[in-house]
């Protein structure tokens, strides 16, 4: 339903660093002038270890190096051992009585940004919440507020009476508890919390029968919000970055589009440190934060941008910009609220993706279907020209797509999960930057709407939301299903990776680039007078 936003107050999220530790939970002002290389992380390296069975963890010093492993034993006595690899495992423990474990799930959905949004409108209501991400993004009512099966269940039913209809509770009869195990010397160490500190040298972690992986800093092992396990590495913001730009930006990259790049990825790591605060970690090492290798994969020109960007952030109006990338933009960004809920950030624009004009948005806009058709159709002087997901045309049956249509229905508990058929889909609304803001499908049980990210999270063909449909019909003249036929490779908000690659090519400095993607935005160094968020009080 359509909720009337009240506008509160705001606080800026400022951060207040020591040398060794970064709060979760951001709300002080420092003192002291912070620099970036004070900053330090705390990255969800391996996020749900133990959810499939017989998962190993195996961690090992390099280079003659040896581990100091510290924990509580039983007794709530802390043990410091030492050992050069050891292998964690996750047994299920059983338990002398059941235990039930319930939660109320407000919302779900595809993005963080979308559940922030959707968050603060619960609060707005006076309801206590987290952000959380078991598989995909989800609000729950706060465990530690309504602890008891009758706080849940009291909110519940008052919520159903309001209208609230998709709000739902989920429980499961635990037998069994997960617990990670690991041996030393012979003897058997069960502890929830396991800190991991190496002497000097990066440690190894491999998961299973996985690649393994290289981390600077300290990692540790600790309990997360859905019966399993994370390990979180703890490193420094420009040894983070090590792992991070050469992945994102890619080895190919000229110089100044991986500046640009290595600016907007310390930017959006400050920016982002609250999407995993349920969790008790920072950020993820995936697509849904940004990919991090450890000191795996490493490039010497990614180290030269590091260096000679030490420190510098993104901002708008003294508050770090929501530093949002894709791959590919099809040849025109998108506003943030092409995507997402939430409120616009005026540095996110739609911007034809290129150094020439090739098109005038304030006078054609992409909103119309014919305009919009007109513009997929040309595919020269742009800056992503060439690349492989700037233009595409992807084809699915109605069995598949229903398939899909029904996986994505099922993960959201929706009514018409149970469909078997979709009947047709049309394009309904389209933002000024051509972006699909609702769908309408037509199934067998009924229709439905998707808006704007739904579309990627509901339909496996669209590389991105900037696409559309053209029905395909056998010689009956029966529809038997649809062309996706779009641009682009993601959400197409902010800068183009690909992008970035022509204009540095063109001569482009980094300052130049960031400020054709994130137009009225300021590059300046780290320092204690920046807001990292504004949130709602």
């Amino acid at each position: 339903m359509e909720i009337t936003k009240t506008h509160h107050p705001v606080r800026g999220k400022r951060l207040c660093i020591s040398l060794f530790f970064l709060p979760i939970l951001l709300g002080g002002v420092c003192t002291s002038p912070v620099t970036a290389t004070d900053v330090e992380l705390d990255v969800g390296v391996v996020q749900r270890f133990g959810k499939e069975e017989k998962e190993k963890l195996v961690i090992a010093a390099t280079s003659e190096d040896i581990l100091t492993l510290k924990f509580n034993d039983d007794d709530s006595q802390q043990q410091i051992i030492q050992t050069n690899q050891f292998t964690i495992e996750v047994v299920k423990q059983p338990l002398s009585t059941p235990v039930l474990r319930e939660k109320v799930i407000l919302s779900n959905h595809a993005t963080f940004e979308t559940a922030e949004d959707s968050a603060n409108k619960w609060k707005e209501r006076g309801i206590k919440v987290e952000v959380t991400q078991p598989e995909q993004w989800q609000v729950w009512a706060k465990r530690d507020v309504y602890e008891t099966p009758l706080l849940r269940r009291w909110l519940l039913e008052n919520l159903k009476t309001k209208g609230f209809r998709d709000v739902h509770l989920e429980l499961e009869i635990l037998a069994a508890t997960p617990r990670a195990t690991f041996t030393v010397a012979g003897k058997i160490y069960s502890p929830d919390y396991l800190e991991i500190i190496p002497g000097k040298n990066p440690v190894q972690v491999s998961l299973s029968q996985g690649k393994a992986r290289y981390y600077g800093g300290s990692l540790r092992l600790q309990p997360n919000a859905y019966g399993t396990y994370t390990l979180v590495n703890n490193i420094p913001l420009e040894t983070y970055l090590r792992g991070v730009v050469p992945h994102e930006i890619g080895s190919s990259a000229p110089l100044n589009a991986t500046k640009a790049q290595t600016i907007i990825a310390r930017t959006y790591a400050l920016r982002n440190v609250r999407r995993f605060q349920a969790d008790n970690y920072q950020l993820c090492a995936t697509i849904h934060c940004q990919v991090y290798y450890g000191l795996s994969g490493t490039s010497p020109k990614a180290d030269q941008a590091i260096a000679a960007t030490k420190g510098l952030v993104l901002t708008y109006e003294n508050e770090l910009v929501d530093a949002l990338y894709s791959s590919t933009t099809g040849g025109v960004t998108a506003k943030f609220s092409d995507v997402w809920n939430g409120e616009e950030r005026p540095y996110l624009k739609a911007v034809i993706d290129s150094p020439k004009k090739l098109w005038d948005l304030s006078k054609i806009s992409l909103a119309k279907e014919q305009n919009f058709r007109d513009f997929i159709s040309l595919e020269n002087g742009f800056n992503e020209t060439g690349r492989n997901v700037f233009r595409w045309n992807r084809q699915a049956t109605l069995e598949s797509l229903s398939q899909d249509l029904k996986k994505y229905l099922e993960k959201r508990k929706h009514p018409l999960a149970d469909l078997k058929m979709i009947q047709w889909m049309e394009v309904i609304e389209r933002s000024e930057s051509g972006r699909i803001l609702t769908m309408k499908v037509e199934t067998d049980k009924g229709s439905l709407e998707l808006h704007k990210n739904e579309v990627r999270s509901a339909f496996h063909p669209p590389r991105s939301t900037l696409f559309y449909l053209k029905p395909i019909y056998n010689n009956q003249k029966q529809l038997r299903g649809f062309a996706f036929v779009g641009g682009g490779f993601g959400h197409g908000v902010g800068m183009s990776q690909y992008g970035s690659y022509n204009l540095a090519k063109l001569g482009w400095n980094a300052e130049k680039i960031l400020s054709f993607y994130y137009p009225g935005a300021t590059i300046e160094p780290l320092n204690e007078s920046i807001v990292f968020w504004r949130s709602q009080e």
